[in-house]
């Protein structure tokens, strides 16, 4: 209980310490952050570095959590770029973005009626409709989508208000998706057929895609495209598929990539793949699948795929020891035990298992800077949160940081040894939907 006597002693003792009137005043003024701002952290990011990847221009996803979209769509452009000689090519992220929430509902909707036979204060029940068709998602997700549906050029399908901002969408999609959810469990105990659950579900779904239209626009199914590469020399591509576009102009390989994954808590051994229970986009493109392994063996396959000009996909939380403005991610950045008189001291898994951290973003390893010893010392990163953040739109991580923060790094196989390709095919681990692992 806190009495009165032990509010006194808080007070004398916060009163003798000298320092804290003089931080108090600075915290108040201008926050946290600021007031810890540490000089000597930021001078040791140049924004310079010795290998670096070919990226495009610096994109925004704006008021959306379509990191992950981005990210994948981002790497992909690169071979897009070279192809066509075109240095400023981009792909739609609000195609993949209407086929991500239509896919999403339809797993919403099948996750439903798995688990139509438990109550609502069911915990996995709980986690299904709290997550309903949220913009979060990982690099799986986007592979899964790439694959069924293709892309197009972002000037084919642009952006509109609800893909720059996806709160109000969200909002009006996900409290439909719960009201759906009442009507198909009310179906189910009521005894209803197989083929009226279904018959039910698919005109839900229409629904569901006459709002993706009425916030996107419709997707085209063939196209035309024009362009002048970076010769000013004039193209057009003509009545081509989304799918034919995409394996044609990218032809990244998808199911010769790996996601690596260093979590390292208690009881996850590295080695083995792991999964999380019930999360898709694409439905019948299956879940998420991890192999833990240590975070150098991370950092040697980035280094082969930065020196070999591939750009990696990679998750971290960026919410964490990062300067966002700065565009610099480093341990040192706020000085929180010179202002607060301590810091978190908890290890890597020991953050993710109380929750201090968790994977919050995805952005893309296009460079690093190696010592004369080849070890790294910083990291290049292309985020998509506009040229404004960082320079240009350009992150720089420390070592230290990649060590602490990133979770996850999507590599193509060649990057890998046979030993590491033949560990990633083991049947994963399944894990809750809420489980900090991941």
């Amino acid at each position: 209980m806190i009495k009165d006597a032990l509010l006194t002693q808080f007070e004398e003792r916060y009163e003798k310490e000298p320092a804290n009137a003089a931080v108090e005043h600075a915290i108040q003024t201008v926050g946290f952050k600021k007031a810890s701002l540490n000089l000597e952290a930021k001078r040791r990011h140049s924004f310079v570095f010795s290998d670096e990847t070919k990226q495009g221009e610096i994109t925004n996803q704006k008021h959306s959590g379509r990191c992950w979209m981005f990210a994948t769509l981002n790497s992909s452009r690169v071979q897009t770029m070279a192809k066509l000689k075109d240095k400023k090519f981009d792909f739609s992220k609000t195609y993949t973005l209407f086929y991500d929430k239509l896919e999403k509902s339809n797993t919403f909707l099948e996750n439903i009626l798995k688990t139509a036979d438990k109550p609502t204060d069911d915990r996995e029940v709980m986690e299904i409709l709290r997550q309903g068709a949220g913009d979060g998602g990982y690099w799986d997700f986007a592979a899964g989508l790439l694959k069924k549906y293709g892309n197009v050029p972002a000037s084919v399908m642009p952006e509109t208000y609800n893909s720059e901002d996806t709160t109000e969408f969200n909002k009006i999609l996900d409290a439909f998706l719960r009201q759906f959810a009442f009507e198909l469990r009310s179906l189910v105990e009521q005894g209803a057929s197989d083929e009226e659950i279904e018959a039910k579900k698919d005109d839900q779904l229409y629904f569901i895609y006459s709002l993706l239209v009425k916030a996107f626009g419709q997707v085209p199914k063939t196209f035309t495209y024009s362009y002048r590469d970076d010769d000013d020399e004039f193209h057009k591509i003509e009545n081509i598929t989304p799918q034919a576009f995409f394996n044609e102009y990218v032809g990244v390989e998808f199911d010769e990539m790996t996601t690596l994954l260093n979590a390292p808590m208690e009881g996850r051994p590295y080695d083995k793949t792991y999964t999380l229970k019930n999360l898709y986009s694409v439905y019948e493109a299956g879940g998420l699948k991890f192999l833990h392994k240590p975070i150098d063996v991370l950092k040697e396959a980035a280094i082969k795929a930065i020196k070999d000009n591939t750009p990696l996909w990679f998750g971290c939380d960026v919410t964490t020891l990062a300067a966002r403005e700065l565009g610099i991610l480093d341990n040192d950045i706020y000085a929180y035990e010179d202002t607060l008189g301590r810091k978190v001291t908890l290890d890597k898994g020991q953050m993710l298992e109380y929750h201090v951290t968790s994977i919050t973003h995805a952005m893309n390893l296009v460079g690093v800077d190696l010592d004369k010893d080849g070890k790294p010392l910083t990291w290049k990163i292309e985020n998509s949160w506009g040229e404004k953040n960082g320079k240009k739109g350009v992150f720089s991580m420390s070592d230290q940081w990649f060590d602490d923060f990133v979770y996850e790094l999507v590599v193509p196989n060649r990057y890998l040894d046979e030993q590491i390709i033949e560990e990633a095919k083991q049947e994963p681990i399944e894990l809750e939907m809420w489980d900090p692992f991941m």
